[in-house]
């Protein structure tokens, strides 16, 4: 696994609103491998908060918990983002 793919994975771990069922699609990880991950990779304080805010009833993580009406916020200034700068206007 690359560096690259190592640093997505924790980004989209860290994400309250990507699903697990989203990393396991993209990267072929279940839950507990990416747990694991998360506990190699990480340091031990910052593991736990993040354990505890997944496990917890707000989190997003598991669709159960999701509200299936939500509608998806888009910024109207993502459209003019590129390589992670704001083009001038």
């Amino acid at each position: 696994m690359t560096q690259e793919m190592l640093d997505r994975i924790i980004e989209m771990a860290w994400e309250d609103r990507t699903p697990f069922k989203a990393i396991a699609f993209q990267f072929e990880l279940s839950e507990a491998a990416v747990i694991r991950l998360m506990r190699k990779h990480l340091r031990k304080t910052s593991f736990v908060l993040w354990r505890k805010r997944v496990k917890s009833g707000n989190g997003k993580k598991y669709e159960i918990n999701r509200n299936k009406n939500a509608i998806r916020f888009k910024s109207k200034m993502q459209r003019t983002i590129t390589l992670n700068k704001i083009s001038k206007r």
